[in-house]
């Protein structure tokens, strides 16, 4: 069938979800195991993990073979469109509540246990941000600035969008060979955001005694960092793909919407991280 099509198509019954399922059901019990020092829970969650990958190889090439097959015409293009504008608005529910919390606690929470009546239970405590770990005996800890590795994480990401920008412009204009050097490099960029953000965890964690007991800070900035953290590597693996499949030849200058998908998600995914930078490192 070709792009022009006025049907339908719809899949077979798929065993994917299932497999998936499994693979998380492994993930969670095994997390569950580690964080109570269960000696199976690793093995849970390699488990878990090789199941995941057996279940995007599966799933990814059954839709890559249907696309390539012709079976998405310009109804199923619509419906994905939509499919993908609606799961990235639920992506901005998802930090809106993050951010929403965190300027509760910022702007109201704190704030309010340094006033009059609540110095009376608590006469030690200073309504600063970041809050001090005195009350329940931990070390004082160091936030964690703006400068030095938060700021190259910056720029690398602004620099992933518009080198993914460059690789669009590339497929649109047929020119496979800016195409697959702009989407390489944006990648490349992807995948040493999390690394300088893994060392930044370490160095964080163990010189700068910045944990998740660090009061409501380190919880705060270990959660918003590291859910946007994930799903960085998660547009990581989708532009792989993508390039992957840009080597191989698929993708026309009209007809591309997995690749379009991908950078939407990426550029939301900067906008993110910018939002974070000026809320969590900066101010």
């Amino acid at each position: 069938m070709s792009s022009s099509q006025t049907g339908y198509f719809v899949p077979q019954p798929s065993k994917w979800p299932l497999v998936g399922a499994v693979a998380l059901f492994f993930i969670g019990l095994g997390a569950a195991f580690a964080v109570n020092q269960h000696s199976l829970g690793y093995w849970s969650i390699a488990v878990g993990a090789a199941i995941l990958l057996y279940m995007l190889f599966g799933w990814f090439g059954d839709v890559i073979g249907e696309s390539e097959g012709g079976r998405y015409g310009a109804n199923v293009d619509l419906s994905f469109r939509w499919g993908m504008g609606w799961f990235i608005f639920s992506e901005v529910m998802f930090f809106g509540a993050f951010f929403g919390a965190l300027f509760y606690l910022r702007a109201v929470s704190v704030p309010e246990l340094g006033d009059m009546i609540h110095k009376m239970l608590w006469p030690d405590f200073n309504p600063v941000w970041p809050t001090a770990v005195a009350p329940n005996g931990t070390e004082p800890y160091s936030a964690m600035g703006p400068i030095g590795l938060p700021l190259i994480n910056t720029i690398l990401l602004l620099t992933s969008g518009l080198t993914l920008t460059v690789a669009h412009w590339g497929l649109v204009n047929n020119n496979r060979g800016q195409l697959k050097l702009f989407l390489l490099l944006t990648v490349a960029l992807g995948f040493t955001f999390l690394g300088l953000q893994a060392y930044e965890y370490h160095h964080g964690w163990t010189e700068m005694n910045l944990t998740l007991a660090s009061g409501v800070y380190g919880a705060t900035f270990y959660l918003m960092t590291g859910f946007h953290g994930l799903h960085v590597m998660i547009g990581a693996i989708m532009l792989t793909v993508v390039l992957l499949r840009s080597v191989k030849g698929h993708f026309k200058p009209d007809h591309h919407f997995a690749f379009e998908a991908a950078a939407w998600y990426w550029h939301f995914v900067d906008v993110v991280w910018l939002i974070l930078f000026v809320f969590v490192y900066w101010l």
